[in-house]
């Protein structure tokens, strides 16, 4: 049992929470522009005390209030969409901390759905990567340990770990009937953004695994190095790629284009809105262009993807793409911690939302065997548009 000692410190609570909540459910409620009147937003706050007091004395086990109020925060942003959460002041310190050395990982990028973790991309040659891991897999439990119930913070420290250790994660897979059951070492990852090869002497291949700080000076790198050998058809590689700096999309989706819009952002105060526009200059002269994509790509893969298939300067060739179509911003709070908040959301050139739906490919090739690896011999989707542009 819970024991309040005087009557001040309860008065003082009662105050302390009802201000929380004010907060929580202005929140809540701010995103449908007040349609709801006052008198039901505070009817809905008294009801989160009640039920809150409620388990402060008759629930089966004492509870932490502060971890209580921090899931009802994150509750809230989770509920607007997947990819808005609550960041304690540890993770978010954890966050802006470089931990190379200190910590290891799987190497995939995940977001919550349907109360699972949900794998978005395996990185190339990650742990998770080579022991089968695939984009779209849903992990149920962690070392046995079940997923739903928890948010996706406690879930990505529960896949931390030192460099060396074993973790083991159940995954449900679409099509698959059992549970998967990987054991995977965790390791250093070393994300390399691009790569690129000639593929029979006349195919540039160029491999974009995310969207950094480098990424479009080295696509420029690679494209200088492969017209040297005279190559006149290319492939660009997306698949598995989760996305990154929207400022790196619109440059590399320029590379490719002479003109004409790449990409709008549409934001709830309308003078945050933005239009991107190709300036002249396609650094391959035109020469075709096959672009790959799977359900890995997300966000910035799908505005490169979806600008070029708009404006027909390329063939979209894969699965379809994850559909992440929106911004997220970091905003700091005043204990320390951060919130991460959807704040706009990606149009494409003919206007059409990425969220939810992403990028249907032009030719639908999908994985063929459970041995499929991207860039090698079961590679069936790359063997296919090398296929294509042979004739």
């Amino acid at each position: 049992m819970v024991r309040i000692n005087t009557k001040r410190k309860n008065n003082y609570m009662k105050y302390k929470f009802k201000f929380i909540f004010i907060l929580i459910f202005f929140l809540i409620f701010s995103k449908f522009s007040f349609a709801a009147n006052d008198e039901d937003i505070y009817d809905k706050i008294d009801l989160f005390g009640e039920v809150l007091d409620k388990i402060k004395k008759d629930y089966v086990e004492e509870i932490n209030q502060k971890d209580a109020l921090d899931a009802a925060i994150n509750g809230v942003l989770q509920s607007l969409d997947p990819y808005s959460a609550y960041m304690s002041p540890e993770i978010f310190k954890e966050m802006e901390t470089e931990t190379s050395g200190e910590f290891g990982g799987l190497g995939i990028e995940v977001s919550m759905e349907f109360g699972v973790v949900k794998v978005i991309t395996p990185m190339d040659n990650s742990p998770a990567e080579k022991e089968g891991v695939k984009a779209g897999d849903y992990i149920v439990k962690i070392n046995g340990e079940q997923v739903q119930g928890k948010t996706l913070s406690e879930a990505v420290e529960l896949m931390r770990g030192p460099i060396g250790s074993k973790i083991e994660i159940t995954v449900r897979r679409k099509g698959v009937k059992k549970a998967l059951i990987f054991e995977i070492t965790r390791q250093i990852i070393e994300v390399k953004s691009v790569k690129s090869k000639i593929i029979e002497n006349n195919i540039g291949y160029i491999r974009l695994t995310s969207f950094n700080e480098n990424s479009s000076s080295q696509i420029k790198s690679k494209i200088k190095e492969i017209k040297k050998k005279e190559v006149k058809k290319y492939v660009l590689d997306l698949r598995n790629n989760p996305g990154g700096l929207l400022s790196q999309a619109v440059k590399i989706s320029d590379f490719f284009l002479d003109n004409g819009e790449i990409v709008s952002t549409k934001s709830r105060k309308s003078y945050e809105n933005r239009k991107y526009f190709a300036k002249k200059g396609d650094l391959i002269n035109g020469e075709t262009l096959i672009v790959l994509i799977n359900n890995g790509s997300a966000s910035a893969s799908e505005i490169v993807a979806g600008a070029l298939k708009d404006h027909k300067r390329a063939i979209i060739i894969g699965e379809n793409s994850y559909g992440k179509g929106s911004v997220q911003s970091i905003i700091p709070l005043k204990n320390k911690g951060a919130i991460r908040l959807t704040i706009s959301k990606y149009y494409l050139p003919s206007g059409e939302s990425i969220s939810g739906t992403g990028i249907t490919p032009d030719i639908e090739i999908v994985e063929n065997s459970e041995e499929f690896r991207i860039n090698t011999e079961t590679d069936n989707q790359l063997n296919f548009a090398v296929k294509l542009l042979n004739g």
